[in-house]
């Protein structure tokens, strides 16, 4: 991560009066600052305040903390400072184009530095780095466990495979199938195309390339693989997904094919549909009331909630199992300084984590920062639909799968061993437990990830 130095200046400032960029009078040393504001919760109410001062257009301010925390965060220092300068880092872009702040000095520089380079993974590169932690590697293990029982004696499984990795999880649940069965069922996997296209971590080759190597690796382990992708994305909460699967269903009972398992994977994905706190456009709403009602007069009603009419709308297509995982926290708050709070103390884990499986200066680790990195800035510096980073907590998903008439089944003792065992591979502080019928991954203690599992009710 480069440092950067941000300096505001005030739009009505006359032309002999000059930004300053030096130490401010009355302000300790850099050395010093590093003593006096080095641990979390000083980084964050600096943050804090400095988010206040951006939304009151107090440029002086914001300059002043802006300073104060660019000399307290160098990129190579602990994970506490690295957190602060990649919130430091969202609140500079914010400022950049927010009321009278948007006098950026010398921009046009310091959108180099700003700039957050994500990498295109190879597929090898991505499957390596999702295996480095349990961030992914938990909500995989558990849903598999999950899938693989609920399918049992269906001759044909069809996977919709909602994941913000790519299809990372399908290689060991096909494997998985393999070993399970003497004659191994057919496997339908469909993906949503646009899914997640400029969302990190990004793949380096199309899907139809993707489906080409996932249809092989199946054929290596004697498994049928039929792949195929729909044009479909989060921003109209996949009506273009859903109005497919409806259409195949019907023509698969109409010829005649035996029974399939529906098998619907989610997979840190249906966090980016737009939620209660997002204006929808009337073009999504129309999309929306053709794919899920065919009623145009119900879309102005339901448009502001394109998450619950998702959900509704899966439930119509009977899926024998809907897995959900995605991570426990609140990021949908409309109030800035109630996000950056949330943010700041759940994003702490994973740069926490990475000090103890990335060596500092290795490139897996600045991949995997610049991830959370890009995550940040869409939490803290973007609103509206550019703000898609809208992570809800596991509670209030309960609330919408139930409201959706699907009820929530416990995990197995298969699954549990599953996860178990998983764990033992990476650092002693990660854990699990059992939150009602759900399990939670936890780090030091702290909710990280959960994984549910659902049957129609």
């Amino acid at each position: 991560m480069t440092q950067f130095t941000p300096t505001l200046s005030n739009p009505n400032m006359n032309k002999n009066q000059i930004p300053r960029t030096r130490p401010w009078p009355g302000f300790p040393t850099s050395k010093a600052l590093g003593s006096t504001f080095g641990d979390a919760n000083c980084m964050e109410q600096l943050l804090v305040h400095c988010a206040n001062a951006i939304e009151s257009n107090d440029v002086t301010l914001a300059q002043q903390i802006l300073w104060v925390l660019n000399n307290i965060t160098p990129p190579d220092g602990d994970s506490n400072q690295r957190l602060a300068g990649s919130f430091l880092r969202a609140l500079t872009a914010r400022a950049a184009k927010t009321g009278s702040c948007k006098m950026l000095a010398a921009v046009a520089d310091a959108r180099t530095n700003l700039a957050i380079h994500t990498h295109k993974f190879s597929v090898i590169e991505l499957a390596n780095f999702v295996d480095l932690t349990p961030w992914h590697r938990f909500g995989f293990t558990a849903a598999n466990a999950a899938i693989l029982e609920a399918t049992e004696g269906f001759s044909v499984i069809h996977i919709v495979d909602l994941s913000l990795t790519h299809c990372m999880q399908i290689p060991t649940l096909v494997d998985a199938i393999a070993n399970r069965h003497k004659v191994p069922p057919l496997i339908k996997l469909t993906v949503a195309a646009s899914a997640c296209r400029d969302i990190p971590p990004m793949l380096d080759l199309s899907y139809d390339e993707l489906g080409t190597k996932l249809v092989n690796f199946a054929r290596s382990r004697n498994v049928i693989m039929e792949f195929r992708v729909v044009s479909s994305s989060y921003e109209d909460g996949f009506a273009s997904l859903i109005q497919h699967l409806r259409v195949q269903s019907l023509l698969y009972v109409a010829e005649g094919h035996p029974t399939q398992a529906l098998v619907i994977n989610c997979h840190m994905m249906l966090h980016y549909i737009p939620d209660e706190t997002v204006t929808v456009f009337p073009s999504i709403s129309d999309s929306n009331s053709y794919a899920y009602n065919n009623n145009p007069s119900s879309a102005s009603a339901s448009a502001s909630s394109l998450r619950s009419m998702f959900l509704k709308a899966l439930r119509t297509l009977d899926p024998t199992i809907v897995v959900l995982v995605d991570e426990d926290a609140d990021l949908t708050s409309n109030n800035l300084v109630c996000r950056l709070r949330s943010a700041f103390n759940y994003l702490w884990i994973p740069y926490d984590t990475m000090d103890t499986f990335l060596p500092r200066g290795s490139k897996q680790r600045q991949w995997y920062e610049a991830d959370i990195c890009w995550k940040i800035e869409n939490v803290i510096a973007h609103e509206g639909l550019q703000r898609v980073e809208r992570v809800e907590p596991k509670a209030r998903w309960e609330q919408r799968m139930r409201s959706a008439n699907f009820h929530g089944i416990s995990f197995g003792e298969d699954s549990v061993s599953e996860v178990k065992a998983m764990l033992d591979e990476h650092a002693a502080g990660w854990g699990f437990k059992k939150e009602d019928q759900h399990l939670v991954l936890t780090w030091k203690g702290h909710n990280v990830i959960f994984a549910s599992a659902w049957f129609p009710a």
